[in-house]
């Protein structure tokens, strides 16, 4: 308990007593803290806090979980409380009824994961069934709708970039978002002509759970409205793919088999468009390039080396 934790919970729950506050798992993402807390009668929740007194990312996860929950798209955690405009900006949710799917994928066969990943494809197609007239970015919204600060596709993309650069964690490759913006804008005639559906923005597997009703997802805090290419690339990465390996085939093919079960096919454009997200991806590992070569047994120069030519080579294919 410390005095972040403690000012949030006095006024989501007070007078009520914590029998401990436990860490809820591994994050690279320094503008919010979560825990799990648990109380003297046995009840626990988790606690999620902006670090940077910034209510906008936790209105927006709130708004997202209460549409998706009342019109019951796709499983979501329930709320109990939230809180976005005091000193620590807070959401309290119950835990979900299911397996987080990190635990399911480390111990399943490749039968196993692609039959996940195929749950996965149904989820992501039923989270794009929200569609929209325009992209833009959520700022809010309730169970009757979202609300959206509305603007063109690329630019949407490139203020998540903007956002990504906020939070990076090295600067060693920091040159390389200028020239991915700059790259993302010359494809701006191929961008903005778009289908418009909610996405999640980062569909990664401790970001899924398994319930009797299917895949549900938590974490909605930059969920935006746009391309459905950009998540079903982005799930397909992070879910099945490593950094230097494809996935297996089986299981990749498998998440295709699930979107296409929900939504009748792939996005229209998807290999067109796969090359941009593909840069776009890329910077997600050279703004944290400190953290994760530490994690790496490899010589950090020779690794750098390798994260240039990837760069490189990914930004000549849209360039």
């Amino acid at each position: 308990m410390d005095e972040q934790i403690a000012s949030a919970l006095g006024d989501a729950f007070s007078g009520r007593d914590v029998e401990a506050v436990h860490p809820s798992g591994p994050s690279w993402n320094e503008q919010n803290r979560t825990v799990d807390i648990e109380f003297l009668d046995g009840e626990r929740v988790y606690l999620k806090m902006a670090n940077d007194a910034d209510g906008t990312r936790i209105a927006r996860e709130r708004g997202v979980i209460d549409y998706l929950g009342a019109n019951r798209v796709v499983p979501v955690p329930d709320v109990l409380a939230s809180e976005t405009t005091g000193d620590v900006p807070y959401l309290v949710t119950a835990p979900v009824d299911g397996e987080n799917l990190l635990g399911l994928w480390s111990d399943a066969s490749v039968s196993e994961r692609a039959e996940l990943a195929r749950r996965v494809g149904i989820a992501l197609a039923t989270v794009h069934s929200c569609r929209f007239e325009n992209h833009g970015h959520v700022v809010g919204g309730d169970e009757d709708g979202l609300e959206l600060e509305t603007e063109p596709w690329t630019d949407v993309l490139v203020g998540r970039m903007t956002e990504m650069r906020e939070i990076a964690s090295s600067d060693r490759f920091d040159h390389y978002f200028d020239e991915v913006v700059e790259a993302v804008e010359s494809n701006r005639e191929l961008l903005d002509d778009t289908p418009v559906v909610l996405l999640h923005g980062d569909p990664a597997r401790p970001n899924c759970f398994l319930c009797e009703d299917g895949i549900g997802f938590l974490d909605w805090e930059i969920a935006h409205v746009g391309d459905p290419v950009r998540d079903v690339e982005r799930t397909r990465n992070l879910q099945i793919e490593s950094l230097r390996s494809d996935g297996s085939e089986e299981v990749v093919a498998a998440f295709y088999d699930g979107y296409r079960e929900r939504a009748g096919g792939l996005p229209d454009g998807i290999e067109d468009r796969r090359p941009v997200y593909d840069v776009v991806r890329f910077l997600d590992h050279t703004g944290v390039f400190d953290k994760w070569a530490a994690f790496l047994d490899e010589d950090t120069e020779e690794l750098a080396d390798w994260t240039k030519g990837e760069m490189e080579r990914r930004l000549a294919k849209i360039r």
